[in-house]
């Protein structure tokens, strides 16, 4: 992979067995499809807490372990510039987050556009994921957001409360813990129901449970809440 003046630390848990497809199923067949096929060009949107930035880092993950070339590129923060996207059109797959929060710039908007010349000329692919649909990007440079649009585009749908609780139980496999339905749903009860919220305060359970040496049960996680215990 191309070294990028600016590190990118990937997630540890952005991986796609520890993604809960549900309504997104779609989307996660086609970007797993995407490193052996599938479409040159893929457009994923939704909000905050839809799951964007771990679907693209998660293809990353894959694609590095199929030592195939790619890079992610979380565009919306400031240390970021056109610039860092010369050359990177010899890579194999390029992950683009936030795009919509470049959208309009003339610099970035005219390196992207030779970075999808350069990338297609060679039969890479390219993902880009935003808060919103292609339309209403705000791309200023016609050629570039025709482009972007060209492939397949998918809505990311934020879970559903049955949907949180089958998510809680996936991420906690995938980090080898076993959460009971009971205690899952003692969760959803009492924190709020953001996937980020939720997935940080596994973490912090599982962290706890090691040390401690217990099991995700409703009083370990209502002691760990700093909830007061029943006497009954």
């Amino acid at each position: 992979m191309r070294q990028l003046p600016l590190e990118v630390q990937l997630a540890d848990y952005a991986v796609f067995d520890s993604f809960f497809a549900g309504e997104n199923a779609a989307a996660v067949f086609a970007l797993q499809r995407l490193l052996s096929g599938g479409q040159a060009v893929v457009w994923l949107w939704g909000s905050q807490e839809s799951g964007k930035s771990h679907l693209l880092q998660a293809l990353v993950a894959e694609a590095a372990a199929k030592s195939v070339t790619s890079v992610y590129l979380p565009v919306a923060d400031p240390q970021f510039r056109p610039e860092m996207l010369d050359g990177m059109g010899t890579l194999d797959v390029i992950c683009i987050d936030d795009v919509q929060c470049v959208a309009g710039d003339p610099a970035w908007e005219a390196a992207l556009f030779r970075l999808y010349e350069e990338l297609f000329q060679r039969g890479g692919k390219l993902v880009v994921a935003a808060k919103v649909a292609p339309g209403g990007a705000g791309f200023v440079l016609r050629d570039l957001g025709s482009r972007l649009a060209s492939g397949a585009t998918f809505r990311l749908r934020t879970l559903s409360d049955e949907d949180s609780l089958q998510a809680l139980q996936k991420r906690a496999a995938w980090r080898g813990l076993h959460l009971p339905e009971e205690t899952a749903m003692y969760l959803l009860a009492r924190v709020q129901r953001s996937p980020s919220t939720l997935f940080a305060l596994l973490d912090r359970l599982d962290k706890e449970a090691l040390v401690a040496q217990r099991r995700l049960t409703v009083p370990f996680v209502r002691q760990v809440l700093g909830e007061p215990q029943n006497d009954c």
